[in-house]
């Protein structure tokens, strides 16, 4: 029974950071409807970022993790401007070619920079504690903390402010937002910089608890995209459940089994629950189709 609830335990911080990023992921989905193959990367590059400001320039550890939010924020804006504005309306794969070769620059980008070699965050919270049998580190727990947090920020901005039902607007008629007045490309922009953001917090919380390297994006990116379709494209309740079964899943799975086939039972399920309902856990049928 302790194993269960320790493997529960390391399920819903791993689901709680997988949640943060699908959430950002999904919200762009929603706006453009092309799948952002650079969000994980961002994430990675949100990592680094709260990597040199703490080692470098000395910065404390939530001075540290705000900044980057804020850094990865005008990287999502110059993202946004550079490689989707310009292929918004052409159609087909070009979006999506777009997409990766923005993830390829960005990965060779650091490896040029900073080598490929991985590197930790000094953990600011050390401490330990045990209840009922489960260890359970500070950091993992502020994780899991901050994740609920943005979670609750996130939909207060969305559901109670002007700027939140903008994005909602935009997201269900792009042409009927246009015709009454809203700044699509506003919101566009917008929304990648709540996205990246995001994904920098996110990276920030777990950077002292797992290595972080160039390549870390590319599958957390991926994992993100497996949430985002388990829950159902461009929804957010979605992508925050969908986080949660697949961060459960790898722990509990990992812990019963194999830790080295961890990622495998995540995608099994994909597979499985797209059978039962291919359009995700709170996707809509396309009507006429």
């Amino acid at each position: 029974m302790e194993l269960f609830l320790q493997q529960v335990f390391n399920g819903v911080m791993l689901g709680s950071t997988y949640a943060i990023v699908a959430l950002g992921l999904t919200m762009v989905y929603g706006i453009l409807h092309v799948p952002n193959f650079a969000h994980g990367h961002m994430y990675m590059l949100g990592a680094y970022v709260c990597f040199f400001l703490i080692t470098i320039f000395g910065f404390a550890y939530w001075p540290a993790l705000a900044l980057s939010a804020i850094v990865l924020a005008l990287g999502g804006v110059v993202l946004e401007f550079l490689v989707f504005k310009p292929v918004r309306d052409a159609g087909g794969i070009t979006p999506f070619i777009a997409s990766l070769g923005a993830l390829i620059i960005l990965e060779n980008a650091v490896i040029v920079l900073w080598g490929p070699e991985g590197h930790r965050i000094p953990n600011p919270y050390p401490g330990i504690i045990e209840v009922m049998g489960i260890t359970m580190s500070t950091q993992r727990l502020l994780v899991i903390g901050g994740a609920f947090l943005m979670i609750l920020l996130l939909q207060l901005f969305i559901k109670k402010t002007t700027l939140g039902s903008t994005i909602e607007a935009v997201a269900q008629n792009k042409e009927g937002a246009t015709l009454v007045g809203i700044n699509v490309n506003f919101v566009s922009s917008l929304t990648f910089a709540i996205s990246t953001a995001l994904a920098a917090i996110a990276a920030c919380m777990v950077a002292p608890i797992f290595m972080i390297s160039p390549s870390m994006g590319a599958l957390v990116g991926m994992k993100a995209f497996v949430i985002v379709i388990l829950g159902g494209m461009g929804s957010i309740p979605g992508a925050i459940v969908g986080g949660m079964i697949l961060g459960l899943i790898e722990a509990i799975g990992g812990g019963y089994f194999s830790a080295a086939y961890k990622d495998a039972f995540g995608f099994g399920a994909l597979v499985l629950i797209l059978a039962i309902k291919p359009t995700g856990l709170f996707g809509k049928e396309i009507k006429g189709r």
